[in-house]
Order: structure tokens, then sequence, then C-alpha cells
């Protein structure tokens, strides 16, 4: 697999914030967010091949650590994904795959689905990515493979917002999958790589989850640590 990174931190969104947790960041991305903050992972893929044995060396050098969160990228496009989390399992750690629910499961190891589904805020520009436009834009949102998701595993949704309008979309997405989704499992994020911009967005955004029952999520890691690999 091409693995941009492995490092050690605490989980910086969702429902296990400050969670330490040891993250494999997979190379390579089926979508070109124009927000990206992982572009070295999706736009210009960068790494360096590592064996199923390598990774788990590398998460086993973090003994106190419980919990590994398989990001990237898309981790689900990795080859040998589904045998890197079954290993993991045998170690019994606890496992988070953050992805953009755009692959089906297929039956891997997870206990923690972190769902991104991607908005129209994400569409990269089409003037000077034309070709990604389209492809972006037609495999972004896939209700066939959310619903493969949220009926076989323990879930959270993570939605990137950008302004207002944005959170009528993500209902209407949501409505469109005919299941009940508790509110509390949606989690509203604002889309942010600089401090000042995460809180502005925060102000009204969490207004936002108050009148609609859903949960704020803050981006705990630019908090501490900034846009920055590794954290």
């Amino acid at each position: 697999m091409l693995i941009a990174e492995i490092f050690y931190s605490v989980q910086g969104e969702g429902e296990l914030t400050g969670v330490p947790s040891v993250f494999v960041r997979t190379s390579g991305c089926n979508l070109r967010c124009a927000w990206c903050d992982t572009p070295y992972a999706s736009w210009n893929p960068e790494g360096e091949p590592r064996t199923v044995a390598q990774i788990l060396a590398a998460v086993e050098s973090h003994a106190s650590a419980r919990h590994v969160v398989l990001t990237g990228g898309e981790p689900m496009i990795a080859k040998e994904i589904s045998v890197l989390a079954a290993e993991l399992k045998k170690l019994g750690r606890h496992i988070t795959i953050e992805t953009a629910a755009t692959v089906k499961p297929d039956g891997i190891a997870c206990d923690l689905a972190s769902l991104s589904p991607k908005l129209l805020n994400s569409a990269p520009d089409p003037i000077e990515h034309g070709v990604w436009r389209k492809k972006h834009e037609a495999t972004r949102w896939r209700p066939d493979v959310v619903k493969a998701w949220i009926d076989g595993y323990s879930y959270q949704f993570k939605f990137v917002v950008a302004r207002p309008e944005d959170v009528d979309e993500l209902e209407g997405m949501l409505a469109a999958l005919h299941r009940e989704i508790p509110r509390h499992k949606i989690l509203l994020m604002p889309e942010a790589t600089t401090l000042a911009t995460m809180r502005e967005r925060a102000t009204w955004l969490s207004d936002v989850c108050k009148a609609r029952g859903y949960r704020y999520a803050h981006r705990l890691h630019i908090e501490l640590y900034g846009n920055k690999r590794g954290t």
C-alpha cells in the first residue's frame, strides 16, 4: 500500500475527539475536493509503499494506543486495506475508518465508520480542473454505498460545512437514504484550515446545530497544532 504517513496523535474530529490514536494515512483518492487539507494524499499522492507487516509494526510501536484510524485520501481504495483492518482487529485495536462513503465496505473490519459524504462545496474549479470536476461530481454521493455502511456498522456522519445553505443540502441527501438517522449521529464541521476561519464559521454553525439538533464538530487538531502534517 502507498502510505503517506503514520503518526500518533489525538483524534481531532467526531465522536472520539481527544482520544489518543495511531493514524494510518493511505495515499490516493477517487475525489478531488477544492478545499482538501491533505493534498499530498489526494491531488498529488505522496508516500512510500509499505507492506501490511510494516504498517502493523509501526502501529504496535505505540503500545499504549488502542485506537487506530484508517484515513486518507480515501482508504477504501487502498490495496490490501481489508487485510490490514483484519490484522488490526486481531491485535485488539479499535478501528475507525474515515471515508467519503463512495466504496462499499464489503465486510471490512471496522468499529466506527466515519462517513463524510461530500457536498457541492467540495467541487473543484470547472475551468482549472474540468476533467476532475466531472469525475468528482459523478462519484461524491453514492446513496447505495452510504446505506451499506450505515446498515452494517456503527457510524457517524461528518459533513464539512462552509455556508448555511450547505445544511439544507445535506438534509436532502440524508432524507434520500430513507433511514432513521439519530440527530446526534450527524456532526457538522466548519470547513477551515485556520483558527480564524474555523472560529468565524463556528459562530453561526453552532447556532444551526442548536436549532436543528445536530452535533457541532470542532477540529481539535487545528486548535492544538495548526494545519500541518503528522497531527
